[in-house]
């Protein structure tokens, strides 16, 4: 089992944290990357498995694969124990459509932070008008907290059961807090339930791998106090 993942990459996480939790064994090639050049130029053997060119990508024996949904539903069926979906063919489906909705939806409005981990170049004025769409997106993020918080009052995970559906969540909204975003204090079940994630050995690891990377790699972002 080898993944081609990123040392900043949300989506190459997700998947480094479903192998973690399933207990599989793999290697791993971190793809190289810079903040003023993204992932440039492009690993080749990426380039061989994904028209995209984009991270993660999962080498399993005689199988390459690309995209995190399509790796993790994979690894459901190849090593089905511990499981990360639910069993209940509803709740599955429901599952799914979380772990979309944290990549698709939650996102969206997160994407328009990223930004500020850039170093700063010479157009002020550019900079500033990003700042403006990054205040724009704040109250969408916080809208998507509020849902957040209401589905997790009164249960553990987002499925009932730990799931892919946190995986996919739980790395949407620590971008969120790590690109300078809302934080979580007035969302009593969603911190609650962020901080149960943050201390699972899979969870805690990736954190500190991220936190290492941004003082290597990112321009310092201020994050907003809870």
């Amino acid at each position: 089992m080898h993944l081609y993942s990123g040392l900043l990459s949300l989506f190459g996480r997700k998947v480094e944290i479903a192998l973690r939790e399933k207990g599989v064994p793999y290697t791993c090639t971190m793809v190289p990357f810079s903040q003023t050049a993204g992932y440039a130029p492009k690993h080749e053997a990426v380039l061989a498995a994904n028209p995209k060119g984009q991270v993660p990508v999962l080498v399993d024996g005689d199988l390459t694969i690309y995209d995190s949904t399509v790796i993790l539903e994979y690894l459901e069926d190849a090593y089905p124990e511990p499981r990360l979906y639910p069993r209940d063919a509803k709740r599955r489906a429901m599952c799914r459509l979380a772990e979309l909705e944290a990549g698709e939806v939650l996102l969206a409005p997160v994407r328009r932070l990223m930004f500020r981990t850039e170093p700063p170049g010479p157009d002020t004025a550019g900079r500033e008008q990003q700042e403006r769409d990054a205040a724009a997106a704040e109250p969408l993020i916080i809208a998507s907290h509020d849902k957040l918080d209401q589905r997790l009052r009164g249960v553990e995970y987002l499925c009932g059961e730990f799931s892919v559906a946190d995986i996919a969540t739980f790395l949407t909204v620590l971008y969120t807090i790590r690109n300078g975003g809302p934080g979580l204090g007035r969302h009593d079940h969603l911190r609650l339930w962020y901080e149960l994630l943050a201390a699972r050995p899979a969870f805690s690891g990736i954190i500190t791998e991220i936190a290492e990377a941004d003082r290597a790699l990112s321009h310092p972002v201020e994050r907003k106090p809870d």
